[in-house]
């Protein structure tokens, strides 16, 4: 047991980096060698051993740091860590500032800012700074009920942005999920409003889905009276169904069309940032269609950077606008045909149509990420063969419905 002449006369050696004093109960005084002396308790939560500190010596006495260790005790003995009780005392001591809605909320997309897209990450705080910071953003957690909320995603709804009210649901939920893991609020009322939405309709991109109708698509594909280029990526936009964004910013440097491949860089994917700096590249096989294309087109653009460069200049690729403004010009209305359309006319034709060609196959070559949170991790099939003899398939089933010539499979009797 110590006393409070033994606390005052103890110091640290000065070849030793600290030095301790016990006293009874896992209590003891523990000095340095600048001469600060300072209060610890050291005990077991959860079969790991922890230490709380109790203050400096002479400020908190012999008294009063054995006062203190028996009121941790009591809380470790009611199942509570005294060090994690601790922490969050101070958490919910904090000024109001820190406990209000916004606050978090800006604290929140700061944290997760760096592991998401740009794009994603300024259309977050956008969305938060228009409908819920005005009216919830200077209420603190605790204060914000599920009524409260929903009467904001009222007037969202109101104006009929629906899917915009649903994501707020969703990205107000983030911020009280943060708030409870760091101790400022206890619970998210955003859950309690499933099902008190208008329900949203999902709109799908529109798509031609009948193979007749593709064949027309294609015939007027190839009859486009316009630029080249154009002509080219509304073809290879159909040949090779990747993305439209991946399509337009396609760069010579990464076509070899003697192996016939198109390697798109894993930064250029539609992928998380940690997908864009740590993924695979996307590998696109190319049919011998495609490469005609590509082949015909090099010598108009060959010489630049872009495999579609921009008319206005070559330094940028070719506007988002431009596929979908050739569809209209060959009489595709919005409804009926866009650029991504070209992805799930690919994917249900082929399903449907194509015998024999696993659906794996298929989403791989649609770049779609798999199922489930370990999905890419642990399946990394790539399906090379299997992909290049599907986009070959493809481009000659394309070029059967472009002369009228479909072949229907029949089933044997």
């Amino acid at each position: 047991m110590l006393t409070d002449t033994a606390c005052k006369n103890f110091t640290c050696p000065a070849d030793k980096a600290r030095a301790r004093l016990s006293d009874s109960g896992g209590l003891y005084l523990e000095a340095a060698p600048s001469g600060s002396r300072r209060w610890f308790w050291k005990y077991y939560f959860a079969g790991k051993e922890k230490r709380l500190a109790l203050g400096a010596y002479p400020d908190v006495t012999l008294k009063a740091a054995r006062a203190a260790r028996d009121d941790a005790r009591r809380e470790q003995q009611q199942g509570v860590d005294p060090a994690a009780q601790r922490q969050l005392s101070k958490l919910r001591a904090r000024g109001d500032d820190s406990r209000r809605f916004e606050a978090v909320a800006r604290e929140f997309h700061k944290a997760q800012a760096p592991s998401w897209s740009t794009q994603y990450a300024e259309r977050w705080l956008e969305r938060m700074e228009k409908d819920l910071f005005p009216w919830i953003g200077k209420l603190e957690l605790d204060q914000v009920t599920a009524p409260t909320l929903l009467s904001v995603l009222r007037k969202v709804e109101g104006r009929g942005a629906m899917e915009t009210a649903h994501t707020l649901r969703q990205t107000a939920g983030q911020v009280f999920r943060y708030g409870i893991a760091t101790g400022r609020c206890e619970r998210n009322p955003a859950p309690d409003l499933h099902g008190a939405l208008r329900p949203m309709n999902v709109k799908h991109m529109a798509a031609v889905l009948e193979p007749t109708k593709a064949g027309e698509l294609m015939r007027a594909i190839y009859e486009y009276p316009g630029q080249p280029a154009t002509r080219a990526a509304l073809q290879l936009s159909a040949l090779l169904f990747q993305r439209p964004a991946n399509i337009r910013m396609m760069e010579w440097a990464e076509l070899d069309l003697a192996a016939g491949m198109w390697t798109i860089p894993a930064a250029k994917m539609k992928r998380k940032v940690a997908g864009k700096v740590n993924g695979r590249p996307h590998f696109v096989p190319l049919a011998t269609q495609a490469v005609e294309v590509l082949e015909g087109l090099k010598p108009l653009t060959g010489h630049g950077t872009y495999v579609f460069p921009s008319l206005i200049t070559g330094e940028r690729p070719m506007s988002e606008n431009t596929v979908n403004t050739a569809l209209r010009r060959m009489g595709f209305g919005q409804s009926e045909m866009t650029a991504h359309g070209f992805r799930s006319m690919a994917r249900t034709i082929i399903a449907e149509r194509l015998p024999g060609i696993a659906v794996d196959v298929i989403e791989a070559q649609l770049a779609h990420g798999k199922s489930g949170p370990l999905g890419m991790a642990y399946d990394r099939a790539e399906y090379m063969d299997q992909r290049r003899a599907l986009m070959q398939t493809w481009a000659d089933y394309l070029d059967r419905l472009r002369v009228g010539a479909e072949v229907v499979q029949l089933r044997s009797a």
